[in-house]
């Protein structure tokens, strides 16, 4: 199935990051750091199939040595907190072969990244699949954040700006320093630029299917701005998906199911009323009379003609309950012509629309304390080690304490920046608080569902209504143009 992901992050110090870490580990080679003093090693990782580094032509020869490259970007940078490289996920498409994904990738890097001046480091993974899961194969690419000069130098991030007063002097602040803002000098940065390179990739990927005669697409826009109502579901990842394959639910998938049925539903009762109202508007201008007509003369009618064709006393037995359960319906709900069936199936939609958002907001809030839940014990188990790597004075000891516990030390410190607004007092992640909310909006969303349930129920009795009304339409509007015809030709 054709899918759309492209997401950036940054490679960051403040991060407990390193740009060496980083390379060696979607390259999957041993690379050393000479800033830190360590090596890192995943030769042992698997699912690598590809990689390379595109340099600039105005770029040293030698950074096209992977150890070379990083550790000129680290030394590059001085600042403790100092941001290192733009980090880019791109998803593939399981419809191309191995080759044509990696011809679409040196096509789509060269055209928008190497263009820009950018250098690129990245790495094509195709991870071995569980029993029953499916390929997720993909693409990392690592581009320092500092961009390089014509001479082959490292450039700067940000350039100054100063703020001018009305007679073009720069404006100083209270402490007699002039006042700028910090421009950046790329715009490799910017959210426009981001959103461009990810519908070049979709765009990129839909004329290869288009070339290969597929009819799939990916869009690179979210639902809602595709105008498409749909509940977005989670991204389950690899030990998620292994668990389903293998038959062991998850809360994810639960989760995810739900959104699906609920998908289903919400899309088939919006489609239907959407057709309800084009066709009942129809067969109200169709029938336009003085005085809107009446849905039950319509049914019994549209039935007494049926019944009048039927070779079965079975077949009328049929159409009499058939026409009994809709005028029951009708007459429950008063709804006794065309006009009350309309402003009806407006109300019903409107109905559909706020449980809707509801469905959306609780999603997003399920979403958001399941991420609090799963970082949780990554804040714990890091909290001990992060403070004590705190009490190390002696940078060769630091650095030692802090490679050896650097795994553990990556997760505590991504943890802490979701949880850190949401710690107790005594610095503590309240997980019982997350769980309870989290129980109690499963609960709501659930309930949530049960309401859209008889709703669509609704909508489904009443496609029959539309069948009949729309019929007589087209029989009152056949019976007009005979009439006419005979008048004519009088």
């Amino acid at each position: 199935m054709a899918l759309f992901h492209f997401s950036v992050t940054q490679v960051k110090r403040s991060a407990g990051q390193s740009a060496i870490a980083s390379a060696a580990y979607r390259a999957g080679e041993k690379l050393y750091s000479d800033y830190y003093g360590e090596v890192s090693d995943y030769t042992r990782k698997g699912g690598v199939i590809h990689t390379d580094i595109m340099l600039p032509d105005h770029a040293p020869l030698a950074y096209a040595d992977r150890q070379t490259l990083w550790n000129a970007v680290e030394h590059a940078e001085r600042g403790k907190k100092a941001q290192l490289a733009y980090s880019f996920d791109i998803a593939l498409q399981n419809e191309f072969t191995r080759e044509e994904n990696l011809d679409l990738v040196q096509q789509f890097l060269s055209e928008h990244f190497l263009s820009k001046g950018m250098v690129i480091d990245y790495a094509l993974h195709e991870p071995d699949v569980e029993d029953g899961g499916i390929a997720n194969p993909h693409f990392h690419v690592l581009c320092p954040i500092r961009p390089i000069e014509k001479d082959g130098t490292w450039g700067n991030k940000q350039r100054r700006e100063y703020v001018l007063d009305e007679q073009g002097n720069r404006t100083l602040d209270e402490a007699g320093k002039p006042v700028f803002n910090a421009v950046p000098t790329t715009d490799w940065g910017k959210p426009e630029t981001l959103e461009a390179w990810r519908q070049a990739w979709a765009e990129l990927c839909n004329s290869k299917f288009e070339e290969k005669g597929l009819s799939c697409r990916i869009d690179h826009r979210s639902y809602a701005r595709q105008g498409l109502d749909i509940l977005p579901t989670q991204h389950e990842g690899p030990t998620v998906r292994a668990m389903e394959a293998k038959g062991i639910p998850t809360i994810k998938g639960e989760l995810n199911r739900w959104i699906k049925a609920t998908n289903s539903l919400l899309k088939e009762a919006i489609d239907k009323i959407a057709a309800l109202l084009s066709s009942l508007k129809r067969a109200r201008d169709e029938l336009a009379k003085p005085q809107s007509p009446l849905l039950s003369e319509m049914i019994i009618n549209h039935l007494t003609q049926r019944n009048a064709g039927a070779w079965s006393n079975k077949a009328k037995v049929s159409n009499l309950k058939e026409q009994t359960q809709m005028l029951n319906m009708l007459e429950g709900k008063s709804l006794h012509t065309v006009d009350d069936l309309i402003a009806y199936m407006d109300t019903l939609n409107r109905q559909l629309d706020v449980l809707k958002t509801k469905s959306k907001t609780s999603t997003a809030r399920i979403k958001e304390l399941e991420g609090f839940i799963s970082m949780a014990p990554f804040y714990s188990q890091g909290k001990p080690v992060a403070d004590k790597l705190e009490t190390f004075h002696f940078k060769s000891r630091r650095e030692a304490f802090r490679q050896k516990n650097e795994g553990i030390l990556r997760r505590f410190y991504m943890a802490q920046r979701k949880l850190k607004p949401h710690l107790t007092k005594e610095g503590k992640v309240p997980i019982g608080r997350f769980r309870k909310e989290l129980s109690t909006q499963q609960q709501a969303y659930q309930a949530i569902s049960d309401e859209i349930r008889p709703l669509y129920a609704e909508v489904k009795s009443l496609w029959k209504i539309r069948t009949i009304t729309e019929q007589a339409g087209k029989q009152q509007h056949n019976a007009q143009q005979a009439r006419q015809t005979n008048r004519e030709t009088r």
